[in-house]
């Protein structure tokens, strides 16, 4: 029975000394090997290291803020937040722990939080461009960028030379800039019979929480006549990963369908797909419908696209299909282009000939088109230059051919407005 109880005794004792045990070595140089262990993969190791040193040196700040840190690398915002919090609450004067609490707080998709927490640093940092900074970022999380805006302008007038402030405030401008005005112009040289025709474009656009809305004029200078047609464009907002594209347009020049509708479902797919099914009716002295669809794929800062078009009409039905590349750079109004295409489509070969709208579907064509898409440093203006070659058949004489060089620019200005 005594050496029972001397040995739960015994056993009693080593547990409350393993339970007092404490850190005893050099906290400096501890905290270099958790250092070391956090950033070659083996952070589980590094924070228990880091806790470690804490049972002796509590108050070691940068030790805990480090440990904060690995916690949000990790995805664990709220034990990331308890330990900002502990340093702050002690030593409110760490200018580096707030713009690090607040990014945590930015990172785990909380930005009424992360607000609270700039308003709190500015109070003991005033007009500090970096938690300036972050108060714009988290105004933005909040959709609120007007006063994001403000709170930039406020930062520049401080710290005119801020880089991230500056590119920031351009970003927000162009989201703000829900109105855009445009024109483009472009010219078809024909290897044979035809003389050069133009083609001009004017328009309006205007972003709207239900989506946007776009109104052009397109001017036509072709077989010695000029004509003009007003349409327009609408791509609504249905559903989270689901728009629509309606037009509609008119004109009472031959150089134009009398009447021109359509309508298009696309639809986000897992994988970075997006797929789309629609149709386009056009009426000359008789209606035509053609069926389209499409598939894109979004891949890296590439964007492919497979469009085909399907014309009823007789002696056969006409099929055409168009291939499109885009690399994009800084934005999505910047990349290179590059289509190829077979088959003809009266949505998409303006050339028509009054009076052949059976025939004129029906003809052979292979196309290759190459453009450049660029803008401003601010992203206000965008311009673009298209050019292209076209091998297509005669529709008033079968079988033969003839070679069409296109040639196109384009300028679009964004602006705030009401």
């Amino acid at each position: 029975m005594k050496k029972h109880l001397f040995i739960i005794l015994i056993l009693t004792s080593m547990f409350s000394f393993s339970q007092e045990k404490e850190f005893t070595g050099d906290p400096d140089t501890a905290f270099e090997r958790a250092r070391e262990l956090a950033f070659n993969e083996q952070r589980a190791k590094a924070q228990d290291s880091l806790k470690f040193i804490l049972t002796k040196y509590p108050n070691y700040h940068d030790i805990r803020s480090f440990l904060a840190n690995t916690y949000s690398w990790d995805g664990d915002y709220d034990k990331a937040k308890k330990e900002f919090e502990y340093i702050l609450k002690d030593r409110p004067d760490r200018l580096n722990d707030w713009k690090l609490a607040i990014t945590n707080e930015l990172r785990s998709d909380a930005p009424d939080s992360a607000l609270e927490m700039t308003n709190k640093g500015l109070s003991h940092f005033p007009e500090n461009p970096d938690l300036l900074y972050l108060k714009a970022s988290a105004l933005e999380d909040l959709d609120k960028k007007e006063t994001a805006l403000e709170t930039l302008q406020q930062l520049l007038e401080k710290h005119p030379g801020h880089a991230k402030a500056k590119s920031f405030k351009d970003s927000l401008l162009d989201d703000l800039s829900k109105n855009t005005i445009g024109a483009s112009a472009s010219v078809d040289l024909y290897s044979e019979v035809f003389d050069p025709m133009q083609y001009y474009l004017l328009k309006y656009a205007r972003q709207t929480k239900y989506g946007s809305i776009h109104a052009k004029v397109n001017i036509n200078n072709r077989f010695e006549s000029t004509g003009a047609q007003f349409e327009i464009d609408a791509y609504p907002k249905i559903t989270k990963g689901l728009y629509a594209y309606v037009n509609v347009g008119f004109s009472n020049s031959f150089l134009f369908p009398k009447l021109r509708y359509g309508a298009e479902l696309y639809k986000s797919l897992p994988k970075s797909l997006e797929a789309s099914l629609g149709f386009r009716t056009l009426k000359y002295n008789a209606s035509t419908t053609i069926y389209t669809g499409s598939v894109g794929w979004y891949t890296g800062n590439s964007y492919w696209s497979l469009r085909s078009y399907v014309t009823p009409g007789e002696p056969k039905t006409s099929v055409s299909g168009t291939l499109s590349y885009r690399k994009y750079s800084r934005n999505a109004d910047n990349y290179y282009s590059v289509g190829v295409g077979l088959g003809y489509s009266p949505e998409v070969n303006r050339f028509y000939v009054e009076g052949i709208d059976e025939a004129v579907i029906n003809l052979d064509s292979q196309k290759l088109n190459l453009g450049y898409n660029f803008t401003s440093k601010s992203n206000k203006n965008a311009w673009g230059i298209q050019a292209g070659i076209t091998h297509q058949e005669i529709s008033f004489d079968p079988g033969a051919y003839f070679w069409i060089y296109s040639i196109s620019v384009s300028w679009n200005m964004k602006f705030r407005g009401k």
